[in-house]
């Protein structure tokens, strides 16, 4: 698959970033793959926490954490740096099954809708899951076509504090309220035909982004 752009013109565009993290992680056929992407500007334990449980919960081959160049709901003068985000994302993603990378900038696309449609297409016979913090549910019907996400792959909620009520009434565990699965059959979620998705709840980190922007550590 051809990158939107040349590799020179996308090392020159984005200064600092790797070249493998402009490349889609290598996966093998039958495995189950959960996609956990976001800004993390900047990454923190919180983050690190919700990959932890998706991997645990959901019996993860592996996770792509994936860095967003932006972020279409953001304010971009708010955002580090590319290569500053891979590098703090990758010295708190230890875990070996965690791959760190960059694949949206490298495709020029800005819609997560548009990301999850390309990785499928790229990679028949492996088991895709969306990740996603509860904070962001009660949001994701602002998300492009997040009907259509949700529609052709199977969710799963991460826990997050102050989110585990409201985000049960969102616009989306409402429109898909026949597609929820038991929190217990996790491991199967990659796996099933969507609409699926299911709400996992575990340990959970106050930490937020904003926060940490602003100081409020």
């Amino acid at each position: 698959m051809r990158f939107g752009f040349g590799l020179p013109a996308l090392l020159q565009r984005y200064p600092g970033v790797a070249a493998h993290y402009l490349r889609m992680p290598h996966v093998e056929k039958g495995m189950t793959v959960g996609l956990f992407g976001g800004s993390f500007n900047p990454p923190h334990a919180g983050h690190a926490l919700v990959a932890e449980i998706a991997l645990r919960r959901l019996r993860l081959d592996q996770l792509w954490w994936m860095v967003t160049p932006g972020n279409p709901l953001k304010d971009p003068r708010d955002l580090a740096p590319l290569a500053e985000r891979i590098r703090l994302s990758e010295a708190i993603a230890r875990d070996p099954r965690i791959k760190v990378t960059a694949l949206e900038a490298a495709f020029d696309v800005h819609y997560t809708a548009d990301t999850l449609a390309l990785i499928k297409a790229a990679n028949p016979g492996v088991h895709f899951v969306w990740i996603m913090g509860a904070d962001n549910l009660a949001s994701f019907h602002r998300w492009q076509r997040w009907d259509d996400i949700a529609a052709h792959f199977p969710i799963a909620v991460i826990d997050r504090p102050g989110s585990t009520l409201s985000c049960l009434s969102s616009r989306m565990a409402q429109t898909f309220a026949r597609g929820r699965v038991d929190e217990r059959l996790a491991p199967s979620l990659a796996r099933r035909s969507p609409p699926a998705w299911t709400f996992i709840h575990g340990p959970r980190s106050s930490l937020s982004s904003s926060a940490i922007r602003k100081g409020r550590t």
